[in-house]
């Protein structure tokens, strides 16, 4: 891992900096030189983006803000607009797409958005780059860059994350079109174990991924989401935490992968959603804080919780218990169905209603951005926004 003393003290990014079209660097990159316990010296090789890499993290990591996650896969998007009644053709999936990031305002509460593969080479219903539209609002535009999830053979019905091949060129496509950050989600089941090699093969696939980002100049968000799936405690979801969190930065270290130049997305530390002890927000904010200080180092510049199937207001209600007090890290959101939902329900796929869908999705991120400082009072909230969305053996 390269030291932070060789990075210098930098300011956000400015808008110039992740436009379309960027040129590549050329691959110079900095030495880090061991002192070696043999005749031979040890030599790591520092990201030559590592300045800019720490200042992606920052402006995503800035006070009031957080992640729009919208990078569902084509099929996960094909369900979101059947539950109102759409089919899922390219048309809709751009309508939506189009409504979300073109919300006036937007900038203010959110500073990124992860993409995926389809929106970020896609235009908006106008006409006008996807990411083009981020980047005028102060939205770093990212990108899901995981294949997704199959079958871990060995193990106890366990997954594994696919999409290391051709990473590399992938990523430096993507940093080409617009894309600062990256991310990539793999799970851990605890009513399946977790066992030894899934805790592993989640651990090291997170650190190559990541090592390989940071190479090609996007900033990796790290996900191992600890599945909601099941009826045990908050104790056994603390306990898995750790043990898994623990894997993850030892292979993150292994992989020479600079902790300055990441971004965090866990799962809070809830009981299973099955479990008929019922955690406070208090509770689940202790327990998560807790983890985090055990496992985190400081050097990490955000955490950007996940929902994970909590509905809008219990999510936000977590996030804002976990900024009652100064924490070493940005901690913030990185919410899909927990900023969507009440927006989505609201469009139903109807022009008219694009300006109150519009409305709906700013008024969950203002809410979030409260939290992030501590702020949120979860008054005057909706029905529809206190319904949990818990969908056993969920898959994105």
């Amino acid at each position: 891992m390269a030291s932070a003393s060789l990075l210098k003290t930098s300011p956000v990014l400015d808008k110039s900096e992740f436009v379309k079209g960027q040129s590549l660097r050329q691959p110079s990159v900095s030495v880090v030189r061991c002192h070696p316990a043999a005749p031979s010296a040890l030599t790591i090789r520092a990201s030559s983006y590592a300045d800019e890499l720490v200042k992606t993290a920052k402006t995503i990591a800035s006070p009031g803000r957080g992640i729009l996650a919208m990078d569902e896969s084509n099929a996960t998007c094909g369900k979101r607009l059947a539950s109102i009644g759409l089919e899922n053709t390219e048309a809709n999936r751009q309508a939506f797409r189009t409504l979300l990031v073109s919300v006036p305002g937007l900038g203010q509460y959110i500073s990124g958005a992860i993409l995926f593969e389809e929106t970020l080479y896609q235009s908006t219903v106008e006409g006008k780059k996807m990411v083009d539209v981020l980047v005028e609002q102060n939205i770093v535009p990212g990108i899901k860059v995981d294949k997704g999830l199959v079958p871990l053979a060995g193990s106890n019905n366990e997954s594994w994350c696919q999409g290391l091949d051709g990473l590399a060129s992938r990523s430096a496509a993507y940093y080409q079109q617009g894309a600062r950050f990256a991310k990539w989600r793999t799970v851990v089941s605890i009513p399946n174990g977790p066992s030894a090699l899934a805790v592993k093969e989640a651990a090291w696939g997170l650190a190559r991924y990541a090592a390989i980002s940071q190479d090609n100049g996007l900033v990796p968000i790290v996900e191992p989401e600890i599945l909601l799936d099941g009826e045990h405690n908050i104790d056994r979801t603390f306990e898995v935490a750790k043990q898994v969190w623990a894997e993850v930065f030892f292979y993150l270290s292994q992989n020479n992968v600079m902790f300055e130049g990441i971004l965090l997305k866990p799962s809070m530390v809830t009981p299973g959603a099955e479990c008929k002890e019922k955690a406070t927000p208090q509770q689940v904010a202790d327990y998560t804080l807790n983890l985090l200080r055990q496992r985190i180092p400081p050097a990490v510049p955000g955490i950007m919780f996940l929902s994970g199937g909590q509905s809008e207001v219990e999510a936000t209600l977590n996030l804002n218990a976990m900024n009652q007090s100064p924490n070493p890290w940005h901690v913030s959101f990185s919410y899909a169905r927990a900023l969507q939902n009440t927006c989505l329900k609201t469009w139903s796929g109807r022009p008219e209603n694009v300006k109150a869908a519009q409305d709906a999705l700013l008024v969950r991120a203002k809410a979030n951005s409260l939290a992030q400082l501590g702020k949120y009072t979860g008054e005057g909230e909706s029905d529809e926004a206190k319904k949990g969305m818990f969908v056993k053996g969920y898959t994105y």
